[in-house]
């Protein structure tokens, strides 16, 4: 593992003004040496001159939330994170990475940058949208899921000399935690189990501590993972609607029952309590029937008036 060492560069303002004057006073004593016909000068001023060229290599701008990693001749020197200007040893190597939050959608691919004969940008550099995964969950149904990943560099010497590019590195890796995270959870759960549609807080942290837990040798510090995608797939979608739905409706009708023996028993109690009428256990049981009937139907009932006796 590399560890990030910090690097103090010096600032790009006095090395400027030096090399100015080296080049334009260069200049001047070329003239003044040609004019003189005085060799020394001649080589003295063409060295300033080269010199001043050879310095401009070691201007460098960073913006804020942009670091360089500085090379020598393949030996890691340290890493700037400070934005501003400065001027640096010119033959250091500097790569440049960004520091800002990024995110991107699994599933998606990098688009380049495309450019005309000319060399105009006809084409920006991007992200095609994103394509869920096809994966079976815990059960076995096949089910398309995505997320959606926010992350960052934190240790740009990971980040450039752990991995090859850690930007596709991000992009595999969080695909292929999506895909473990999906098989090892139900796409639904009835026993309150943790489920990937009822459990959505708790999977966007477990699938967070799972890309994280991936990306640590490349210095990326993952903020956030959640679903942003998750379905049935295609060819089962129909058939897990209508079980959906049947146990919607079976949800519905206990749901009715347990109201509706509710109200007959506190009909009967208020009935035994006022004393407005004494039914044997035959007449109490076709009572009972008759209401349960009138409260658990999906349809109106039609009454039928009794004109007769109480026992005809």
């Amino acid at each position: 593992m590399h560890a990030e060492k910090p690097y103090r560069p010096a600032s790009g303002w006095l090395p400027l003004f030096v090399c100015l004057l080296l080049f334009f006073g260069g200049i001047a004593l070329l003239v003044f040496a040609a004019r003189s016909e005085n060799v020394p000068l001649v080589l003295a001023s063409c060295g300033a001159m080269a010199l001043s060229v050879l310095m401009l290599f070691g201007f460098m701008a960073i913006q804020p939330n942009q670091a360089r990693v500085l090379l020598l001749f393949g030996t890691y020197k340290g890493s700037v994170r400070t934005s501003g200007f400065y001027w640096v040893n010119p033959f250091f190597s500097k790569k440049k990475i960004s520091l800002r939050v990024r995110n991107f959608e699994t599933g998606s691919s990098a688009v380049p940058e495309t450019k005309d004969s000319s060399g105009r940008v006809t084409h920006k550099a991007g992200r095609t949208s994103g394509r869920p995964a096809k994966v079976n969950d815990r059960d076995g149904n096949p089910i398309e899921i995505s997320a959606v990943v926010v992350w960052r560099v934190v240790n740009t010497a990971e980040a450039l000399f752990e991995v090859d590019d850690f930007e596709d590195f991000v992009t595999v890796q969080s695909e292929a935690a999506l895909r473990n995270l999906a098989s090892r959870h139900p796409y639904d759960s009835e026993d309150h189990v943790m489920s990937l549609r009822g459990s959505t807080s708790e999977i966007g942290e477990q699938l967070k501590e799972d890309i994280q837990e991936r990306l640590d040798k490349a210095g990326v510090d993952v903020i956030e993972a959640r679903i942003s995608h998750l379905a049935y797939a295609p060819e089962i979608a129909a058939a897990m609607l209508q079980r959906q739905q049947a146990q919607a409706v079976v949800a519905a009708r206990t749901k009715i029952v347990e109201g509706a023996v509710g109200m007959v028993e506190m009909a009967l109690d208020h009935l035994k309590r006022d004393n407005i009428v004494e039914l044997d256990d035959e007449r109490r049981a076709a009572m009972v029937s008759n209401l349960l009937v009138v409260l658990c139907s999906d349809r109106h009932t039609q009454p039928v008036v009794n004109t007769g006796s109480l026992y005809t």
